[in-house]
């Protein structure tokens, strides 16, 4: 059986036609009685034994008839109880069936009891019609057994963090779940029946098919990233048909993260507790599997962030305060050309103006009042080779914008006091908070500038836009701050973590963060309840709490799931609007295929 079959006729074979087969559902052995016996000890053993007919056999077991209560009592009631059995069959009156026919075959006969025979003519078993409906039973438990294993396995694909795909033995996609499908920016609907080199980079999976041999923890590097990977050949009947890739981590990075986790472990039990304030200094290193989140939105931009790392682009870093725009610079810096190089971050907002010039490009010995003998470099020589990172730079002031863009243009500095330029080979990665776009037309930013800039965009959602993060966000860090202040690690309950995902979080992570912490150090107990929350949390969730009912109700995994299919209702209402209803147009839309289009409408009733 072909790869293709195994996966969509259910993964789980159930031999459903075995299972219809008389043999499982006859009563063997059953009552019988002798030919040479009367009707009237016929009746007897019948009403002692509870059945409505009894096969009337040979000596030595030969099937002759069926002699039925009904048929005995019209005897009895004409005077001729004495008679013997085989009188009572002077026509047949039966039916016999073999114990490898399929009950559907035999169902449609008309006789409540069927005796079962094999090939020399001796009785084995009895097919009542009750035997018929339980077997039915059972085989419309099987169907939807089947059903429900083939769904559940379609839910565990789709709601693996890790990506799966699966091939056929010419190499041909026949799975591809949704984790690998946002990684690598490919739909599923595109991937499948791709070959797999064609969708995914660096692949042996179809050599896996060829030689059999399983591979366990490779690095293959994707979309210029090292991931470690599995792949394990699929063998039926002795014949390899298949073979499943999967990425176990989502870096390489992860790996060392759970050996640092070993080594604190091992060092933890070999040495006296440290005192709170002498904390582990963070490695400023960040790469993007560091940055929690697995909703379509984040790993969108994670993916972009992977493409734009590997080239030496100005990359534009837009999103509210909060969301993390500092962590994607260093993690695009950690992934880019630039890597071996320092990661210089300038916060545009806080230098004040006429410090603006001297602290971007430096400044020579005696260039003004109170400098530093023998000058001081700027922030663009300490970043040579490396990435400078200029965040909020909406608040850099016009001036400075004017010099920044020939900086760019020319690909060479000059310092404050200075005579001699120095060139300049940095990655510049800007971040902002606010809409340039209206700056510029407001005329409080450059447009040539924001030109240069925005090269590559990257908009961090709010943590508002992707609530189904949620739950992962808060098991990471409460984690993490108890393990800061070294104390038990403690839990939500449900409410709570169903108020934290309804709020609005204007300050995004930080206040969420921020929250969290005050928590932790503030409830006694283990369990942190909807009671400890702030009143405006607990406010709010009470004012959509009976909106959201429903929700609160499930797990956490299917409410997030539910907030995401809440959005891509309204995403799909909207199109179909902009499209005035033109199916074809809304699928174009929304990158979709049209008969996923069509799914889709289905799954959301909307028409």
């Amino acid at each position: 059986m072909a790869i293709h079959d195994l996966i969509h006729k259910g993964r789980d074979e159930l031999n459903l036609e075995n299972l219809l087969q008389v043999k499982n559902w006859m009563t063997p052995s059953p009552f019988c009685i002798k030919e040479g016996q009367t009707l009237r000890e016929a009746a007897e053993m019948m009403i002692e034994n509870r059945v409505d007919g009894l096969p009337i056999v040979t000596e030595d077991l030969q099937f002759i008839g069926i002699v039925t209560l009904r048929q005995a009592l019209y005897y009895f009631v004409n005077g001729q109880e004495n008679e013997l059995v085989e009188s009572s069959i002077l026509k047949r009156n039966y039916a016999v069936i073999n114990q490898f026919d399929s009950i559907f075959s035999v169902f449609s006969m008309p006789y409540n009891q069927l005796p079962v025979i094999d090939t020399s003519g001796m009785l084995i078993g009895i097919l009542t019609k009750r035997d018929i409906l339980d077997g039915f039973s059972k085989y419309i438990y099987r169907l939807q057994q089947k059903q429900n294993s083939a769904e559940v396995l379609n839910v565990i694909l789709e709601s693996a963090y890790e990506g799966i795909a699966v091939v056929d033995e010419n190499g041909i996609l026949q799975e591809f779940n949704e984790a690998y499908s946002r990684f690598t920016g490919i739909r599923r609907d595109d991937a499948i029946g791709r070959h797999v080199t064609e969708v995914i980079d660096n692949t042996n999976l179809h050599l896996t098919v060829k030689t059999a041999i399983p591979e366990r923890g490779v690095v293959q590097n994707i979309q210029g990233q090292d991931m470690v990977v599995h792949r394990i050949p699929i063998i039926k009947d002795g014949k390899v048909v298949g073979a499943i890739g999967m990425l176990i981590f989502e870096g390489v990075t992860e790996i060392y993260k759970i050996y640092e986790r070993l080594q604190e472990n091992h060092i933890k039990d070999q040495t006296e507790e440290r005192p709170f304030t002498l904390n582990k200094e963070q490695d400023s290193r960040m790469t993007l599997d560091q940055i929690i989140g697995v909703s379509d939105a984040m790993t969108t931009v994670k993916r972009l962030a992977r493409r734009a790392a590997r080239t030496a682009a100005t990359v534009l870093i837009t999103g509210e305060s909060g969301t993390g725009k500092e962590m994607f610079a260093k993690s695009i810096h950690h992934l880019s050309p630039f890597a071996t190089g320092p990661f210089i971050s300038v916060n545009c907002g806080a230098i004040p103006e006429h410090l603006f010039e001297s602290e971007l490009f430096g400044y020579e010995e005696g260039a003004f009042s109170g400098a530093k003998k023998g000058g001081k470099p700027g922030k663009f020589e300490l970043a040579d080779n490396g990435t400078i990172f200029l965040d909020e730079i909406g608040e850099m002031p016009l001036m400075m914008q004017t010099k920044l863009l020939r900086v760019l243009q020319e690909r060479e500095a000059e310092r404050v006091g200075g005579i001699k330029k120095y060139q300049i080979n940095v990655r510049i990665i800007t971040a902002t908070n606010r809409n340039l776009k209206e700056m510029v037309d407001k005329g409080e930013f450059r447009e040539d500038l924001f030109y240069r800039l925005n090269i590559i965009h990257l908009h961090i959602p709010a943590l508002r836009e992707r609530r189904q993060d949620i739950p992962i966000l808060l098991s990471y860090y409460i984690k993490e701050i108890c393990d800061k202040y070294r104390i038990k690690t403690k839990s939500f309950t449900q409410e709570a973590i169903s108020a934290f995902m309804q709020y609005e979080w204007r300050g995004n992570i930080r206040e969420m963060l921020n929250s969290i912490e005050s928590l932790v150090t503030l409830v006694d107990g283990p369990i942190i309840e909807l009671m400890h929350l702030s009143e405006s949390m607990r406010g709010f969730e009470k004012g959509v709490i009976e909106e959201r009912k429903p929700l609160i109700s499930k797990g956490l995994m299917e409410e997030a799931k539910m907030y995401e299919n809440e959005r891509e209702k309204e995403l799909i209402i909207k199109a179909l609007k902009t499209a005035g209803g033109n199916k074809s147009k809304t699928a174009e839309l929304l990158g979709i295929h049209r008969t996923t289009l069509y799914q889709k409408l289905k799954k959301y009733n909307v028409t």
